[in-house]
């Protein structure tokens, strides 16, 4: 099993602005990805899920990729 990265790096909140790392939490056709592929923690997952979705909203991350 995976060890989460942000328990890893000691994250305390996970940030929306930051997209670079919200892309490694995102499947090739835009969607989330779940807690067995990307190895997040159950906390973690959920506020990765919350950052993804709302840099979704300010269009900072597409909600489906292009073909």
């Amino acid at each position: 099993r995976k060890s989460c990265l942000f328990c890893k790096d000691k994250v305390e909140e996970v940030d929306y602005k930051n997209v670079n790392q919200l892309r490694r939490y995102i499947s090739e056709k835009g969607k989330i990805r779940n807690r067995r592929i990307s190895g997040a923690c159950r906390r973690h997952q959920r506020q990765v899920a919350v950052a993804v979705k709302r840099a979704r909203e300010m269009a900072l991350l597409p909600y489906v990729e292009a073909k």
